[in-house]
């Protein structure tokens, strides 16, 4: 019975340790196979790794090799470069650039719409509102050019019309009459030696200087004729006018004593008048002496008034940082009435450029970025020069070439996009590489597995 039971138990041993040692050998058979089969896989990889990798030339891109060697354009060693390293290159760029991609269904969620930058000139338009007021040079005073009192006035109201050679006043001047009596005093001097015949220059020199100062004092030349002719002297003097225009002031009143160059009228001629219009100080870079200018006025509503520019402020307005500008129009008419106000606008042809609607610029602060529709999903941002702006066109003084396709509406949505992108990592060429980085491992998983 003893031996039965020992007989069992080394039986059992025996199946025991041959199934151990099957199982070991199993064991090692698969482990070495998987062994072989991960061997063989990652020398396919360095394999297909090393036919990946060429070499280029730093400052030659477009130079390249599958050996080491030099540039044949400037001689430098060729650096070796990677399909992943040329990969991760192409990424960082559109990151520097900006570059973003749009599907079309976000596109037209967004409300984006394109047009060409195209070359052309523009006809720009500076406006500036101002009042009419006299032309200075135009205004003029009839004052007393010797004291006396006013005995009569032959202008007696403002707005009163005056021209050359009319009267204005009838004078009493003791000054006058003085005047009058030197001159006479002169003649006969001269006509005594003139009988004489004695030298005639000293005499003839005193009845000039006499005349003279008649002229001086508003006597015209009949009067002094009249007074030679009759030897009679005036004891009331008339005073003609020396201008022409329209009476602004007349303050003066009979029996006042005037004193010399006291003022009797003031006189304007309205024949042209002045605008004086404000431009911005950011505009006066167009704006030149000479310019034409369209003016209207509620007055005249469906008039317009054609002036030009005679003057240019050299100083500008502190508060309102504005440069006064003088245009002066022509007033015949006299339609144009002083303190009345008028829309006026200056018309400047800009140079040929390259134009983009006023609709494609985004202001970031210090820059203005267009963006460029580089493909049906990539965008482009470009900062841009700008120059004059007119009829909802913007001057690109550099940034855009003619012919290139922009954006003219969304693009405050692209710009939004591109930050996110930029500040995420999530453009659609990050997500494409992040892809075949993550299906590595899976696929190396599944040959283990």
């Amino acid at each position: 019975m003893k031996d039965l039971f020992m007989k069992n138990i080394f039986r059992k041993t025996l199946v025991a340790i041959f199934f151990a040692t099957t199982i070991t050998i199993l064991n090692w058979n698969c482990t070495s196979s998987n062994n072989e089969t991960a061997s063989g896989e990652k020398m396919e990889e360095r394999n297909q790794q090393k036919a990946k990798t060429h070499f280029i030339c730093p400052m030659h891109p477009s130079v390249r090799s599958d050996k080491p060697g030099v540039c044949p354009v400037c001689n430098m060693s060729l650096v070796e470069i990677t399909q992943e390293d040329e990969e991760t290159e192409s990424r960082e760029e559109h990151k520097t650039l900006g570059e973003i991609t749009i599907s079309p269904a976000k596109q037209i969620l967004a409300n984006v719409m394109t047009t060409v930058a195209e070359k052309m000139k523009l006809t720009k338009e500076i406006r500036a509102a101002g009042k009419i007021s006299y032309a200075e040079p135009n205004y003029a005073h009839i004052s007393m050019r010797f004291p006396g009192r006013l005995e009569k006035k032959y202008i007696n109201y403002t707005g009163q019309k005056v021209k050359i050679g009319d009267p204005v006043v009838d004078i009493y001047s003791p000054e006058a009459i003085s005047a009058q009596k030197e001159f006479l005093l002169a003649l006969n001097s001269n006509e005594e030696v003139q009988q004489s015949g004695i030298d005639l220059s000293d005499a003839q020199t005193l009845l000039q200087q006499a005349k003279q100062k008649l002229l001086r004092w508003g006597f015209a030349e009949e009067e002094i004729s009249e007074l030679q002719k009759t030897k009679q002297v005036k004891d009331i003097f008339t005073m003609y006018s020396p201008v022409s225009g329209t009476v602004i002031k007349n303050e003066l009143h009979v029996q006042h004593y005037a004193a010399m160059g006291e003022d009797l009228y003031d006189v304007v001629d309205l024949s042209n008048v002045w605008v004086q219009a404000d431009v911005y100080e950011t505009e006066m870079q167009f704006i030149k002496i000479g310019q034409e200018v369209e003016a209207t006025t509620e007055a005249y509503p469906n008039e317009k008034f054609i002036g030009k520019i005679i003057f240019i402020s050299p100083t500008i307005d502190a508060t309102a940082r504005t440069v006064r500008v003088r245009i002066e129009f022509l007033n015949r008419e006299e339609k144009l009435k002083t303190e009345l106000f008028m829309n006026a606008t200056i018309k400047i042809e800009l140079a040929e450029e390259v134009v983009v609607p006023q609709s494609a610029i985004i202001s970031t602060g210090n820059r203005n970025v267009v963006y460029v529709q580089k493909g049906d999903k990539i965008f482009e941002p470009r900062f841009v020069k700008l120059g004059g702006s007119a009829e909802n066109y913007v001057q690109i003084l550099s940034g855009i070439e003619p012919g290139e396709t922009i954006v003219t509406s969304g693009g405050y949505l692209l710009d939004s996009e591109s930050q996110l992108q930029m500040g995420m990592g999530t453009s659609e060429h990050a997500e494409h590489g992040e892809k075949k980085e993550t299906q590595k491992p899976n696929e190396n998983n599944n040959h283990q597995h």
